[in-house]
């Protein structure tokens, strides 16, 4: 699937005032795939025909991402991501989900459990998660090795740079994280830099890498939501992630009771492209006994 196709079969709805990129197909139990920094949904499309086969897949663009509005004004934030997708599915009609996360992703994923949990030890209605799925991700800041650009980002030099942004420091930065045999295709490097150039995003990685730091402030609450919860959880991981691969995965097993890991050999931080099939495999073995009987 091309990325026009993508975004011609995708929809947009208001939060706030700004447009919200999405797509949504298939039947059956809800799937919610959650993208990663610093592209969009389309991290998704070769596992989109499969997914879909089983599930009603629900896929947005975060606010700063892809083809959803990049305003240069804007606070962004892990929590407001959350409750954008929270936003969406109640707009949907949705009570029950899965989700499948990756990056960026893994921390909206533990910002909605923690708030799942919370909920349930209240008695208070909403969302439901009946699985989470967690793809490469900074799950653990102690563990997450930032990549130099990013935390220059972080520095006073982070507007600057962002303007400087080029598609060529872009398409070395990016495939650096790539497993060593599974770098990504010119087209796949073309794809990626349109989404983070689409509206001038690029412009505004100064003010998305904020999650970085918000990694940290909330790591009690999303570390905790981790450990504490009876929603079943499986962390499939490419080994060969610099940023956090392996040495993710065994943190994950030191500080989550019960852990359930899949470790991709020779992978790295784009499992979903670089090995789809295995992603695929991993995430079927795990959630299959958890869908619900029609």
């Amino acid at each position: 699937m091309f990325l026009y196709d993508w975004r011609s079969a995708g929809k947009t709805f208001a939060y706030n005032g700004h447009s919200i990129f999405y797509r949504e197909e298939g039947q059956g139990p809800v799937l919610l795939c959650i993208h990663g920094f610093p592209t969009a949904s389309w991290d998704w499309h070769l596992l989109w025909p499969e997914l879909t086969q089983r599930f009603r897949v629900i896929a947005l663009d975060m606010i700063g991402f892809g083809f959803s509005a990049k305003p240069p004004g804007y606070t962004y934030s892990i929590r407001d991501q959350a409750t954008i997708h929270e936003t969406l599915l109640r707009e949907l009609g949705v009570d029950f989900i899965h989700i499948l996360a990756h990056d960026y992703g893994d921390s909206v994923a533990q910002e909605l459990l923690a708030r799942y949990e919370e909920r349930r030890q209240t008695s208070t209605a909403g969302i439901k998660l009946e699985s989470v799925c967690l793809l490469n991700g900074g799950l653990f800041p102690e563990a997450h090795r930032a990549r130099r650009m990013q935390k220059l980002l972080l520095t006073p030099l982070g507007p600057l740079l962002s303007r400087m942004t080029s598609e060529r420091r872009f398409r070395r930065s990016f495939a650096a994280v790539f497993g060593p045999q599974t770098r990504p295709s010119d087209e796949e490097l073309q794809a990626a830099w349109s989404l983070v150039a689409h509206n001038d995003g690029f412009k505004i990685a100064h003010q998305l890498i904020r999650y970085i730091p918000e990694r940290r402030e909330q790591r009690e609450r999303w570390v905790g939501a981790l450990q504490q919860t009876k929603v079943p959880l499986r962390l499939i991981d490419g080994a060969a992630d610099p940023v956090s691969g392996a040495h993710m995965a065994a943190r994950y097993r030191e500080l989550v009771p019960n852990p359930d890991v899949v470790l991709l050999d020779g992978i790295g931080h784009y499992p979903q492209i670089e090995d789809p099939a295995g992603v695929l495999r991993a995430f079927f073995e795990f959630v299959q006994p958890l869908l619900r009987s029609p």
